[in-house]
């Protein structure tokens, strides 16, 4: 799971850090803490992953580090 880019920044808005991962739309969780958002957007990860199986989609490849202009 680990291979995909997560992306993890503070919300005052929610006042909690929010993980998400870019490659797979929607995976997204947060946290109070740093550590809590990135331990609850793994699992999410793999929700998305077994959920994605049973209903026959394509799991996108993990790219790395996505790159930015």
């Amino acid at each position: 799971m680990s291979r995909y880019e997560i992306l993890i920044f503070w919300s005052g808005q929610d006042d909690r850090f929010i993980a998400e991962v870019p490659e797979l739309p929607g995976c997204v969780a947060d946290g109070k803490t740093y550590s809590e958002a990135l331990v609850n957007v793994e699992e999410v990860m793999r929700e998305w992953i077994d959920y994605a199986k049973v209903l026959g989609r394509e799991i996108p490849e993990p790219k790395g580090r996505l790159v930015y202009a």
